[in-house]
């Protein structure tokens, strides 16, 4: 039976395929079809109105209808929306927001999570990674067993936000998934939607022992924590020996990278596999096509539309932005969407580079928010993870988390970087780990590079190690357990590394 399912299964999501195939060939219709689709569905909206979307007729108009939104510009219409006013960014009353780390003014952002954009984004999406997973993967199986969706938590309790259920975008899909989708889900909802998280993660470990679990979803932070409580649990030396029939995990929110040596102990088979997505609060807007390519495919007919601020515009009040057909392979760019969720032309605060214009395909460079720039060296968390991925190959160790932040210029009128790194196997001899850190760093960033030559403006990196559960004291303190809370890997100022060295020294 389980087998017929799954070839019943698998001939469905071939509907997916053909159709990742037409925005793949037809780019720019596409975008232009989801744009048009998203001004006209708001029209007739406070803001459609406004901003007279019903007369934009081409990508241009909109380009100059209304300037590039951030949050701070559009909080104000979405608590009016949480309070459960009608026709404000999107038709109607929207029921459900997302939340997601704050900006520097809030501890917390919401984000609109309509109907549309629930089914026609999060959920589509969905469909669209499940089909480039069976199209990768070698005799599929994961429908036959059950799946582990490390998600959130959600509330509709809130007195000054009554109707409005608010919590992490995970939680609110995974809470709405139909009956027949809940079946292949492992634990039950009661338990994977509960608000303690710590609590959560260890009833996930004794449940699932006892599953066929085919398929995990998860911040890579927190699947380690159940891994390591499974092993503990079970006396097993791996996870494949617990769950033998496993055949994915999916990943997202940070880069795999730092963490592809470790899973190795997790799951020590070249017949498993891993496959990366950008599933956001304000949107699902890639995943990873091929796995032998560490890019991810751009969704082109997901309910959003994309624009691209080049990294010189990034600081500019009116940044010009290019569309989709104006970019270039190998440049940064900060992305604005437009979505079917009633985000217009709003900065999500990601960075990404092109890896192929036919079909579209990216790779995520870090945050607009997650960089240093003290001294001109514009250090982006893919060349610290570039760097660090690297230099772990060459001595034999493996990262846990690390925090990366500027050493403000002293007496000498030089500055530098420091790092905590978490250590799973430490290398032997850390100074020496440390130097080949900070060339392997100079190698990939020539601007780096140029700050560090013969110790002109910059000196060589400082490194600090960070005992067992370092990283996890600091989250606890800030109040960041959760599905999608982790480590910030970038800091041009030193709050964050301060705090963990506190603790480190107390």
């Amino acid at each position: 039976m389980n087998q017929l399912v799954n070839a019943i299964w698998a001939q469905y999501l071939k509907l997916h395929r053909y159709k990742i195939n037409r925005f793949s060939e037809q780019p720019h219709e596409s975008q232009e079809e989801e744009l048009m689709s998203i001004l006209d569905t708001a029209k007739y909206t406070e803001w459609g109105q406004k901003y007279h979307f019903a007369d934009v007729l081409t990508a241009n108009d909109w380009r100059q209808r209304l300037p590039v939104q951030d949050y701070e510009s559009i909080k104000t219409d979405i608590f009016r929306m949480m309070k459960g006013e009608f026709d404000v960014l999107w038709p109607g009353r929207v029921s459900y927001f997302s939340k997601s780390s704050g900006t520097t003014n809030d501890k917390s952002k919401y984000i609109p999570v309509t109907e549309e954009n629930h089914k026609d984004c999060h959920v589509r999406g969905g469909w669209r990674q499940l089909a480039l997973m069976y199209e990768n993967i070698p005799d599929p199986r994961i429908i036959e067993g059950k799946s582990i969706i490390m998600a959130g938590s959600s509330t509709n309790n809130l007195s000054e936000f009554p109707g409005s259920t608010i919590g992490d975008v995970s939680a609110i899909v995974l809470q709405r998934i139909p009956y027949v989708g809940k079946l292949h889900l492992s634990p039950d909802l009661d338990i994977a939607l509960m608000s303690d998280f710590e609590t959560k993660l260890e009833k996930i470990a004794e449940i699932c022992i006892h599953e066929d679990i085919r398929m995990m979803a998860g911040v890579p932070t927190w699947a380690m924590v159940v891994f390591d409580k499974i092993l503990e649990k079970t006396g097993k030396s791996n996870i494949l020996e617990v769950w033998p029939r496993m055949q994915i995990f999916i990943h997202g929110a940070v880069s795999f990278g730092p963490y592809r040596e470790p899973f190795k102990k997790y799951f020590p088979s070249d017949e498993f596999y891993y496959q990366e997505t950008y599933n956001a609060s304000e949107g699902y807007f890639a995943v990873q096509s091929d796995f032998a390519s560490d890019d991810m495919l751009l969704l082109l007919d997901n309910g959003v539309y994309y624009e691209f601020i080049p990294m010189e515009e990034w600081e500019s009040e009116f940044p010009n932005t290019l569309l989709l057909s104006e970019v270039e392979v190998g440049k940064n760019y900060a992305i604005i969407i437009t979505t079917n969720s009633g985000l217009y032309r709003y900065k999500i605060g990601d960075t990404v580079t092109f890896t192929s214009l036919a079909p579209y395909k990216i790779k995520i460079t870090g945050r607009t928010k997650q960089f240093i720039n003290v001294f001109g060296e514009e250090v982006m968390v893919a060349n610290t993870d570039a760097a660090l991925i690297k230099t772990c190959e060459m001595y034999d160790a493996k990262m846990k988390e690390y925090t990366v932040a500027p050493i403000f210029l002293n007496a000498n009128g030089k500055g530098g970087h420091e790092w905590i790194i978490e250590f799973e196997k430490q290398p032997s001899d850390v100074n020496l780990f440390a130097a080949t850190l900070d060339e392997n760093l100079r190698k990939i960033n020539s601007d780096y590079d140029a700050k560090r030559y013969h110790d002109l403006a910059l000196v060589s990196l400082k490194l600090n190690v960070g005992p067992e559960g370092t990283f996890m004291k600091w989250m606890k303190s800030k109040n960041k357990i959760g599905a999608q809370q982790k480590v910030p890997r970038l800091s041009n100022q030193r709050t964050n590394l301060e705090e963990i060295l506190q603790l480190i020294n107390n």
